[in-house]
């Protein structure tokens, strides 16, 4: 598969979307540059992204705002690129200023960034670059790795890398269940280590079985299982399978409250901690919950305004809760406020609960709703900005005078627009299944052009008169140009 070349966007044309760079290039004064400086953020976008394009302008300018920003972190490195989380040097960072807490985040990212280089470079480095050995600071933080490489993998097919890591994957497994497996198979953690420190239900040295590291555990374990199938290694993939199976019974019986119809953290004294936090919505990540047992119920809380629903988006932790937004440190506020990383795992979660389960508890219309939120959000001072986290009612970001907090690396946005919005829903074999959550009366045209996925460049769009791309009217997919599946609406398309 040739990566180098440059993929050919087949409606969209590049130069339509320049204005956004040079705006954002004299929104700053660029006091920091790295591999890839401002004035070279346009040449780099051209090669490296899908384009897109909406009616809606906040969308489409955060979009590219989303590319250019995650551009920035991209840092040379004795051993190849690294990606940072924090442009400004952190204290408790690795080596060249990484940090692990979002590699999950990156990789689900950059699998849609053309040239290959950046991601792999920095998942090598943080697996070997130590004299061979993981980086020092690697299991400071839990991680979904196995599960973020796995999905690469469905996007680029780039079997080789996949494989060449999967050594590492199985041994970074074993080092988990040695450092956090309780007696009962479930696994703890300290809020702070899950980079959520100050939470409702935990605290910084509190040993508490939390529905995120459980989460994690098992999707890993499910993509250890299946690199092991690539590998031909069928015993690893039985012995992970089985892991995955343990860990899955053990979230549903475990941390499923009944009562509160709502996954949550299984304290040190194995009582559950009676609060809902948006950890409780990881499980979907993984799509672990199993169907048809109720557990989807508790997705009713993203749209209850008790629940996980303010202003400016997802909580996370639930408003109705005495404790809501009561002893967060002033850096650090899981209690309540809204973070960007847990959104985007809310997003990744709600757009798998939209696609692989039958249920009546929410729709396209919430996941639009929450999107539209997330990018209203991501502005300050009437400029596009991201930062570490924001109010719930006022929008304002917590840390937005702080150097720190500018264009902080730990989310997704594009990746959402990608999959979940436009709904390009990467899998295994070669039918292209693309399941939209925009409602049907949102917008009356739209297009992601130049995704490379499997080796070809995808195009997506939808047109409900014909006339703005000439292409008829409705919903058409297009592969290396040419059109491979069409509807009349905006629904759910499989090619064959």
């Amino acid at each position: 598969m040739d990566h180098s070349q440059k993929g050919k966007s087949v409606i969209l044309k590049e130069e339509n979307f320049k204005h956004y760079v040079d705006y954002f290039n004299t929104m700053e004064d660029e006091n920091l540059k790295f591999a890839i400086p401002n004035d070279s953020a346009w040449t780099w976008m051209e090669k490296n992204i899908p384009l897109f394009e909406c009616p809606q302008q906040n969308f489409e300018e955060i979009y590219y705002f989303r590319w250019w920003s995650v551009r920035k972190h991209i840092k040379n490195t004795p051993q190849g690129f690294a990606i940072t989380e924090f442009l400004v040097d952190r204290s408790y960072a690795d080596k060249y200023n990484m940090i692990s807490c979002a590699l999950g985040h990156h990789i689900n990212e950059f699998r849609w960034v053309h040239d290959p280089k950046y991601i792999e470079q920095d998942v090598k480095i943080w697996y070997r670059g130590n004299d061979g050995k993981p980086m020092n600071k690697l299991y400071k933080f839990s991680s979904w790795t196995a599960d973020a490489l796995y999905n690469r993998y469905l996007v680029n097919k780039d079997e080789k890398f996949l494989l060449d890591l999967y050594p590492d994957m199985v041994t970074d497994y074993v080092v988990w269940e040695k450092d956090r497996q309780r007696k009962d198979g479930l696994f703890w953690q300290h809020d702070v280590k899950d980079g959520m420190e100050e939470s409702l239900s935990g605290g910084r040295k509190v040993q508490n079985a939390r529905p995120t590291i459980n989460s994690y555990m098992y999707g890993n374990a499910i993509a250890i299982s299946k690199m092991a199938e690539l590998k031909g290694d069928k015993e690893t993939e039985t012995k992970f399978k089985a892991k995955a199976d343990v860990l899955q019974q053990l979230v549903e019986t475990k941390l499923w409250n009944q009562k509160s119809e709502f996954f949550e953290t299984l304290t040190e004294k194995d009582t559950l901690a009676q609060v809902r936090e948006a950890i409780g919505f990881i499980p979907w990540y993984f799509n672990l919950p199993e169907q048809n047992k109720g557990f989807e119920k508790a997705w009713e809380q993203i749209k209850d305004e008790k629940g996980f629903s303010a202003p400016f988006g997802l909580t996370t932790a639930e408003r109705r809760s005495p404790r809501f937004r009561t002893h967060g440190t002033g850096t650090c506020e899981w209690d309540g406020a809204i973070w960007p990383f847990a959104s985007s795992q809310t997003l990744t979660a709600l757009a798998n609960v939209l696609n692989n389960y039958n249920q009546d508890f929410v729709a396209k219309p919430d996941y639009f709703k929450q999107m539209e939120l997330y990018v209203q959000s991501q502005y300050y001072r009437g400029k596009p900005y991201l930062g570490e986290y924001l109010d719930e009612t006022t929008g304002y970001w917590l840390m937005g005078d702080r150097e720190r907090s500018r264009y902080y690396n730990h989310s997704t946005f594009n990746d959402l627009v990608i999959t979940g919005l436009v709904g390009l829903r990467p899998r295994a074999d070669e039918k292209i299944e693309v399941n939209p959550l925009i409602p049907q009366e949102k917008w009356d045209w739209f297009c992601l052009d130049n995704v490379l996925y499997h080796g070809n460049i995808i195009t997506i769009l939808w047109d409900k008169t014909g006339e703005k791309y000439k292409k008829g009217k409705g919903f058409r997919i297009f592969k290396n140009g040419k059109e491979i599946a069409v509807s009349e609406k905006l629904e759910k398309l499989v090619s064959e």
